[in-house]
């Protein structure tokens, strides 16, 4: 798993023109999934995110977490975080995993991101065409992979 991790002042997902996900003070979460990841990534991965030290403490050092400053969050599904760019200007896909392994493995992430914060997050509509918008708050932008947890 792959994730991009956004500390923002505000985010929001819309499909349709509809506003489905809308956070204040909080992160949000691009996660890109593909056939190897488990139910080990999952918990490492949400583990890492809601104890990940992003947020300013009182001295404005990043020193707090979202757990620590009861922070929100929105997970949006981005099979393009497997883009590969070796060859030509046509990304290719491949890494990227299909709905049938992917669908189960973000509804995952997902409950248990619920379940380490202890309070529902936002969600993309999987698949659909979305309009993410977000104010980055820093900015502070960091990138995680399961695949290099050492």
């Amino acid at each position: 798993m792959k994730a991009v991790v956004q500390r923002v002042s505000r985010a929001s997902v819309t499909v349709d023109s509809k506003i489905i996900a809308s956070i204040t003070s909080g992160i949000l979460i691009l996660i890109g999934i593909e056939d190897e990841d488990t139910s080990d990534d999952i918990k490492w991965l949400s583990n890492k995110i809601t104890n990940l030290r992003v947020f300013s403490d009182d001295n404005n050092v990043m020193n707090c977490s979202l757990l620590d400053t009861q922070g929100d969050a929105i997970v949006v599904s981005q099979f393009t975080l497997h883009a590969s760019t070796k060859k030509g200007n046509r990304p290719s896909y491949l890494k990227a995993a299909k709905p049938d392994i992917s669908i189960p493995l973000y509804e995952s992430f997902v409950k248990q991101l619920e379940s380490d914060l202890g309070k529902s997050v936002g969600t993309g509509e999987f698949g659909a065409d979305m309009k993410v918008e977000l104010l980055n708050d820093g900015p502070v932008t960091i990138i995680i992979d399961t695949k290099n947890k050492l």
